[in-house]
């Protein structure tokens, strides 16, 4: 009954991507044992032609409204039929080991929704890495998607590693095995990208592995 309310939600919403996946591997397992996880499409499909720091933050921001506006029917739902639910933080909780209590990625690949591209984000069949994710758990059983085991990205496609104006991405083709160290030099991308706090307020968005990106519809 929950999973078809909840599909019955997406189903106005035909630009989303969504999925289940159980947490067995999850610091949360204990409390919840699904997580339904959707990838909203950014508002614009920037390419690295037309790519600008501030059309990529809008397209996150324009993403993040859908997003809001999704969890605000999802919780309503849940919370109807009296459904205990926790949406876990998206941003890293430290800057020491640079992870985030519930990894997004990793539910996003479990869940069925894509891959870990060479720039180290979920990268999709439709969308290629441009969308943002959510996440929320729930302690209820939900027929999983199946899980991506290695990358689609073209072998020889270095596009987004040589869209990196700082070198912090190796080249290297994702499987489910791999460490995130095998793939991005993390530190690095997390120092260069924190040099802009004091001209954004914020971390720089950063998006030109994405933009490079060939994969996902323009």
């Amino acid at each position: 009954m929950i999973e078809k309310n909840i599909r019955s939600i997406f189903s106005e919403y035909p630009e989303v991507l969504y999925g289940f996946t159980d947490i067995a591997y999850s610091a949360y397992a204990d409390t919840y044992q699904s997580a339904l996880v959707f990838a909203v499409p950014f508002g614009e499909q920037l390419t690295i032609e037309t790519y600008s720091e501030e059309m990529f933050e809008k397209g996150i921001q324009d993403a993040k409204k859908i997003v809001e506006k999704i969890q605000i029917r999802l919780k309503e739902m849940l919370c109807k039929n009296e459904i205990p639910y926790y949406i876990p933080p998206l941003a890293q909780d430290n800057e020491i080991d640079l992870t985030a209590p519930f990894s997004f990625k990793f539910a996003a690949v479990n869940a069925g929704l894509g891959w870990i591209g060479k720039n180290d984000v979920v990268v999709t069949k439709k969308y290629g890495p441009r969308v943002r994710l959510s996440v929320i758990l729930m302690n209820e059983p939900f027929v999983y998607g199946e899980k991506v085991l290695h990358s689609n990205c073209p072998e020889g496609c270095r596009k987004c590693v040589d869209a990196c104006p700082h070198k912090a991405l190796h080249n290297v083709q994702w499987n489910s095995s791999s460490l995130r160290s095998d793939i991005i030099d993390y530190r690095l991308c997390n120092e260069k990208r924190s040099l802009y706090i004091k001209t954004h307020g914020r971390k720089h968005a950063c998006g030109l592995c994405m933009a490079a990106c060939p994969l996902g519809e323009f």
